[in-house]
């Protein structure tokens, strides 16, 4: 069995669990305090970051999108149509593009502001960056919350799946990132229908259990974080 050292309030791991779990393969989790740097895990990630995955003779990937090409690479290939990424370069493309937009740009100005202010610091010794959220920074966050929102509203209202006609690694990043920013209660989905429908679909499906599952010290979910009608 792989191992994957993660965090349940990590976009980029979530979305590996996500893909893991559609495949239908189960995997060994470690969580992972990123803000501890402890010496065995940066032996396997110098830069300290999550995820990583053990994998076959315990040798490290680092990174979701690392990590995904890898599971496409060694699994997807063989999923014929449940495969979640594509057969064509210009089908790829885009398909890598909304993984950048959400485990990229979506994480950089959003979700790790509020996930750092909301639920790390609280965790975080001081001398490791610990205290107070920073209010300033989550009326960032949530002001740069609502056009990628606009965004994913508009991909699913245009589109039968973020990427196109079928579920992909896009809807796998996109639903790893809005899923961290449900737990926290960041999102009114009844402004934003087209994108609720879908991530319905995606809360209904088996592989989103355990994500659903996630429960984190000092910060308990949004009450509808769990329910599939929501």
């Amino acid at each position: 069995m792989l191992t994957l050292f993660h965090h349940p309030m990590s976009a980029a791991s979530r979305f590996i669990r996500l893909i893991f779990g559609e495949y239908g393969e189960e995997i060994a989790l470690i969580e992972e305090r990123p803000w501890a740097r402890r010496k065995e895990f940066l032996s396997l990630n110098p830069a300290g970051s999550i995820p990583v995955l053990l994998a076959e003779g315990d040798v490290p990937i680092v990174g979701g999108t690392v990590i995904s090409e890898y599971i496409d690479e060694t699994r997807g290939v063989l999923k014929r149509e449940r495969r979640l990424f594509a057969d064509t370069s210009v089908e790829r493309a885009e398909i890598r593009r909304l993984v950048d937009w959400y485990l990229g740009k979506t994480e950089n100005e959003v979700t790790r502001h509020l996930v750092r202010e909301r639920v790390y610091k609280p965790l975080m010794p001081a001398g490791e960056g610990g205290g107070s959220p920073d209010s300033a920074v989550i009326r960032t966050a949530r002001s740069n919350l609502k056009q990628h929102l606009k965004y994913t509203n508009w991909l699913a209202g245009t589109r039968n799946w973020l990427a196109g006609d079928r579920i992909t690694y896009a809807d796998m990043a996109g639903a790893a990132a809005l899923s961290t920013l449900d737990y926290l209660g960041e999102i009114n989905w009844s402004e934003y229908p087209a994108a609720k429908d879908w991530y319905t679909r995606m809360k209904s499906r088996p592989a989103f259990r355990s994500v659903l599952a996630d429960r984190v010290r000092g910060v308990s979910p949004v009450s509808h974080y769990a329910d599939l009608d929501f």
